[in-house]
């Protein structure tokens, strides 16, 4: 199974950018959204952004991550 989740982005060079998820930092490509900021969430994929997501919906969707792991124990 894949999933896509929800990163900050906190700087970019060209197509490539810092994100952080869940407190870790990442690498991700840029490549097939445009327009993305330092400061917006993305959705990552296999270390690409796919989709720029508000900030309410960037939380929610942690929000949810965090209630279904928290339900594994």
């Amino acid at each position: 199974m894949c999933l896509a989740v929800p990163a900050k982005v906190l700087k970019i060079d060209g197509q490539d950018a810092r994100v952080i998820l869940q407190g870790v930092e990442l690498d991700a490509r840029l490549d097939f959204v445009e327009g993305i900021s330092v400061g917006d969430w993305i959705l990552l994929h296999a270390g690409y952004a796919i989709q720029v997501l508000t900030e309410e919906d960037a939380q929610e969707t942690l929000d949810l991550w965090e209630e279904f792991i928290g339900g594994e124990e």
